[in-house]
């Protein structure tokens, strides 16, 4: 069966105001983006005070998830360029929240570990971290927030690589 592009519709906006966004209205991409604004504006304000990034608290994250984790791994999984994920990781060393060490079998590589101070500064922002997220998804049921999510995993290819949050 063919796919339809869904009746245009104009999208909720703050105030008293609408617009019509036509065929941006089911348009993935656009979708995604505005997703993403209004995701990321949620979490600046629920991490208020920590000084840190989306970017930033992903690597702690998966860092804390996968001590020893080659810098090169995680800016590939991240999707963050070899340079950017070079000045975070220094920026981070220098704060003394992570180590870096060269493996012996490349010399090449560079591995990753959370120091004490890291594992608490992340300790802290947990909480902050699970408030945005339980907020993240407000308007959605248990069930739609689950789908969205599956979705999503199985759009980006996430689906087939180990356990699955919800």
């Amino acid at each position: 069966m063919p796919r339809t592009a869904p009746d245009p519709q104009p999208l909720p906006m703050p105030g008293d105001e609408a617009i019509d966004f036509g065929p941006l209205a089911g348009s993935l991409g656009f979708l995604l983006r505005l997703s993403q604004l209004q995701s990321f504006a949620n979490f600046f304000h629920e991490m208020d005070g920590f000084n840190v990034r989306p970017g930033e608290i992903s690597v702690l994250m998966l860092m804390a998830q996968n001590p020893g984790v080659r810098q090169g791994v995680l800016a590939r999984a991240l999707h963050i360029k070899r340079a950017h994920m070079t000045k975070m990781i220094r920026a981070m060393e220098t704060a003394g929240i992570v180590t870096r060490t060269v493996p012996e079998d490349d010399r090449r590589s560079v591995e990753l570990w959370l120091t004490d101070k890291g594992r608490k500064r992340l300790m802290a922002m947990q909480q902050p971290f699970l408030s945005h997220e339980t907020r993240n998804t407000t308007g959605l049921t248990d069930a739609e927030e689950a789908q969205l999510k599956a979705l999503l995993r199985k759009y980006i290819g996430l689906d087939s690589q180990g356990p699955k949050e919800s």
